[in-house]
């Protein structure tokens, strides 16, 4: 029922087809390969002796894997942040298109398996059956389709998400208009730990970050020193923080409620305790809320932040009612203790000495133009 096995090659490739059909088909059938040895698939019965155990591993496998399923929220697939939501919705549509080739493949394999199995004598045998020009042009079309159409959406939807252009909507059918007021949060990832600054209200707090909702956010992150991965699932997708760099992520919540935040890049021992609450609230309750970080914070200083940067784990929530105005921009600029040279003075400097010299390269070169040649012709 097989007939020749035309694309053999190695020997490992010969034997590696073997051990296929040997599982698909429970009767020996005689089959001839490139090297002209002959055998019989699904004779072999030391593999079908070990099949019913193996079936019984893998059924408890997917039971288990269904199992440990169901214990999970889709909140990626559904999440209240618009954002959020729009990021899904394009992961969601480039899955169901890609699922247009990937289950009929998955169907035909189960098919063909079932309809051309040893015991099945009434199906046509084509030994010498080679090509067929439609057949190819299904195979490579609709591939090549898919191909077009996931890139299309992924291109438009990654542009149109990208975490540094600014929200041009609040929600479906709200656009952004220009009295329209955001929210600045400047993040600082520690070890192990979140700092976040409220430049417009003076304030920072650990652990905890409340915005309002229906209003636009604009984080700028860094990080103190090592690299992380700033992510809250129900607001937006995730951005680096990396030391001495800013990178800007914008977001806005559609729904109060609160949800979790936390480090999604490995950043030592305390990687697992990187976690923090982000509380989408009202207008009303997000004014409370900072009335309550001033009412019952200290002062966040240089010095004060200087132990807060040390490594600790299970960090409680912290509030700061004040907060050196610069101190982000030393963080950022890796400047926080005195005598230290912050990063934009050290460029700037640099960058003048650069100009300095251009210039004098150019007076030089005119000086050259105008003094005659002392070479000879």
């Amino acid at each position: 029922m097989i007939g020749d096995i035309r694309n053999g090659g190695s020997l490992v490739m010969r034997r590696f087809l073997r051990l296929c059909l040997d599982l698909l088909f429970v009767k020996g059938v005689p089959v001839t390969d490139v090297a002209g040895t002959q055998y019989s698939v699904g004779a072999n019965l030391s593999i079908k002796a070990h099949m019913p155990m193996t079936m019984k591993y893998f059924r408890g496998f997917l039971w288990s894997s269904l199992a440990l399923l169901g214990g999970c929220h889709a909140l990626l697939l559904n999440p209240p942040g618009d954002v959020a939501r729009q990021q899904s919705d394009t992961m969601i549509i480039s899955t169901g298109i890609i699922a247009l080739i990937i289950v009929p493949v998955m169907i035909a394999i189960a098919v063909v398996a079932w309809r051309y199995r040893a015991s099945n004598s009434k199906v046509r045998y084509e030994p010498d059956w080679e090509e067929s020009p439609r057949l190819e042009l299904v195979i490579w079309a609709l591939p090549v389709l898919i191909i077009l159409a996931v890139g299309a959406i992924s291109w438009i939807g990654t542009h149109k998400l990208d975490p540094y252009r600014s929200l041009d909507r609040i929600a479906p059918g709200k656009p952004v208009t220009a009295a329209t007021k955001t929210l600045e949060v400047e993040v600082v990832s520690l070890r192990w730990k979140w700092l976040f600054f409220y430049p417009q209200y003076g304030i920072a707090t650990v652990n905890q970050i409340a915005a309002p909702i229906n209003v636009p956010i604009h984080f700028k992150l860094t990080s103190d020193p090592m690299m992380d991965s700033f992510f809250i699932p129900a607001l937006v997708g995730q951005v680096y923080t990396m030391a001495g760099m800013q990178t800007i992520l914008n977001g806005v919540m559609s729904k109060p409620g609160r949800y979790k935040g936390f480090s999604s890049n490995y950043s030592g021992a305390g990687f697992t305790d990187m976690r923090f609450t982000f509380d989408a609230m009202t207008a009303a309750n997000f004014r409370g809320w900072v009335a309550k970080v001033r009412a019952s914070g200290g002062n966040l200083d240089r010095k004060t932040y200087n132990r807060l940067r040390q490594p600790q784990r299970h960090v409680p929530v912290k509030y700061y009612a004040h907060f050196q105005s610069d101190l982000y921009q030393r963080i950022l600029n890796l400047c926080v203790n005195p005598g230290q040279m912050c990063m934009s003075d050290m460029m700037a400097a640099d960058a003048g000495m650069h100009m300095k010299g251009m210039h004098g390269m150019r007076g030089h070169d005119r000086h050259m133009q105008a003094k005659p040649s002392m070479m000879t012709p």
